[in-house]
């Protein structure tokens, strides 16, 4: 049997215990996160919950592809219906992540979790540090943007947990499919899906000098290591706090909750903070 752990496939780095790997490894065909393993499923029409699951364990004469939510039952999980459509832009998008959250605040890895192309949001950076020292995404809306991401369902202990590690710096929204499309490999679309969007605002990209902000947003979900030599670069209060490289930036920022909200306060004080960006203002 082939091994489908997430080491051996290579989703081994997990952002929250290696905050230079971030956001991670995402998956980029549809799978059933189960445990610590990585089951394929194969799009189908209709609902995910009815695609087949492929290398999930058989049990005596059960089909070797049998239906996800029969999988699930199986696994004394809740079925896709009863589950919560979360889109992730950053490391949720991460199998290895994503396991490393529920198993610690003691719940079951069982998540589908399929790429979807979404219309008309764009990937930045927040204007926050977090916890681990990282700079994340943050989404943001741009007509103009079909962008690739990737959908889990998640049961409501789990939508929970998330939650949990998400707020304060980012708040949960619905955004429906009608304004924003979301298309599974199937060809199916998603009615609506939700999203944690930045509370702290986006950080805005260089315009030629460094040191410049050029009013547009940041590109997040890149090099975290590219990422914060750039912003050390760009700021010499940054330098001086967190320098003088991203190995100093992640060690001196994960140690000290203080010195990460001063840093995040640099942010704005050199006017990289963007805001007015929020995916709902646009259908105001």
């Amino acid at each position: 049997m082939t091994d489908r752990s997430l080491t051996a496939l290579g989703f081994h780095d997990v952002p929250a215990l290696r905050p230079l790997t971030y956001p991670g490894r995402p998956v980029t065909a549809p799978a059933l996160l189960a445990g610590s393993e990585l089951w394929e499923l194969t799009p189908s029409p209709g609902s995910p919950g009815g695609w087949p699951v492929l290398g999930a364990p058989r049990i005596g004469q059960r089909r070797p592809r049998e239906p996800l939510d029969a999988v699930l039952a199986r696994l004394g999980q809740v079925p896709l219906e009863q589950r919560h459509p979360v889109i992730a832009v950053g490391s949720n998008a991460s199998p290895a992540q994503l396991h490393h959250k529920l198993t610690a605040l003691g719940h079951p890895a069982a998540v589908p979790m399929v790429p979807v192309r979404v219309r008309g949001i764009g990937v930045g950076c927040s204007a926050h540090i977090g916890r681990y020292g990282y700079v994340a995404t943050a989404p943001y809306a741009d007509p103009a943007a079909e962008t690739p991401l990737v959908v889990s369902w998640l049961d409501a202990a789990q939508l929970a947990s998330v939650d949990a590690t998400e707020f304060p710096n980012y708040r949960r929204i619905l955004l429906p499919g009608a304004s924003f499309p979301m298309v599974l490999p199937s060809g199916e679309r998603l009615g609506g899906a939700y999203l944690y969007v930045g509370a702290r605002g986006v950080l805005a990209g260089p315009d030629g000098a460094p040191d410049r902000p050029s009013g547009r947003p940041r590109p997040g979900g890149g090099d975290q290591s590219a990422l914060l030599t750039g912003l050390l670069a760009s700021s010499a209060r940054l330098r001086g706090l967190l320098g003088p490289d991203p190995r100093a930036w992640i060690r001196r920022a994960a140690a000290d909750r203080a010195l990460r909200e001063t840093a995040a306060s640099v942010f704005a004080e050199e006017g990289w903070v963007l805001r007015g960006y929020d995916p709902l203002s646009t259908l105001a």
